[in-house]
């Protein structure tokens, strides 16, 4: 079964076909698979059911599709997050150490939420199916390259399959991100302040954050965008919004308990 689905996707993107939503779900399922078997995952029952209830209580409130959504965390020190189709959100520990409240990692979850409700994967497929995203996909969700290729295809570091979106996508996952927190009760000013902070790690530590530069470009006028949609969103700045709970402190250092990750792999050819 595995195989006939494969041999459909190919032939799929070789021929430029859309990218149904059943086909959406079953390249994430076997993306997803790929992922965990490649990349080191924090499966602590704690940390795990918090992530899930929080972006849970995000995406339910946007997704008319009745997804069935999955968060994860990804054991990785480097600041990254990313979205497969279908509903599979995965975060590094990284990103979670850094940010400094519910909102900010509210914020992040819901922009990768924006991308899979905006369905930016599958646009992605059917637009450049014969280039060379096209062929990465084959060769991430099948078994036709070899295992060095698939783990740079997922690289925990950041450039992870479909993690790579245009600055237009980026802007509208942005602008739906602010949305999709309103809904459910959380500050979108976390987007901003997470934002912000990104920034600030560049300038400091450059290293723990290049994934996401690479994966999500954001400069300044990223910023000020989604705060002009903030003011423009009704319902976004009530002061009735979560901001910041005892819950996500005490993920946090649950987090921040665990044995260190393990060492990123180094990309191909060099050392770090």
């Amino acid at each position: 079964m595995r195989m006939r689905f494969m041999t459909g996707l190919v032939a799929m993107i070789a021929i430029g076909c859309s990218v149904s939503e059943d086909q959406e779900k079953q390249i994430g399922q076997d993306a997803a698979a790929q992922v965990e078997r490649e990349a080191p995952m924090i499966s602590e029952p704690q940390v795990s059911e918090y992530v899930t209830r929080l972006g849970s209580a995000l995406a339910s409130k946007s997704d008319d599709r009745n997804r069935d959504w999955h968060f994860r965390i990804v054991d990785a020190e480097v600041v990254n997050a990313f979205a497969l189709p279908g509903g599979f959100v995965y975060v590094n520990r990284g990103l979670v150490e850094h940010a400094g409240s519910t909102s900010e990692l509210a914020g992040v979850l819901g922009h990768e939420i924006a991308h899979v409700l905006l369905r930016h994967s599958a646009q992605q497929i059917e637009k450049e199916q014969k280039t060379n995203l096209g062929l990465s996909v084959v060769c991430g969700l099948t078994n036709i390259c070899s295992s060095n290729a698939a783990r740079v295809a997922i690289n925990v570091g950041g450039a992870a399959l479909f993690a790579r979106f245009s600055r237009h996508d980026e802007l509208q996952a942005d602008s739906a991100a602010v949305s999709v927190l309103a809904r459910a009760g959380y500050d979108p000013q976390g987007i901003v302040s997470m934002f912000a902070k990104l920034l600030e790690t560049r300038e400091q530590r450059p290293d723990l954050v290049a994934g996401w530069f690479a994966s999500h470009p954001l400069e300044e006028d990223r910023i000020a965008a989604v705060t002009r949609v903030i003011r423009s969103t009704p319902g976004a700045d009530s002061r009735n919004l979560v901001k910041d709970d005892a819950a996500f402190h005490e993920f946090q250092a649950r987090i921040h308990s665990l044995p260190p990750s393990p060492p990123s792999p180094a990309p191909p050819g060099g050392s770090p």
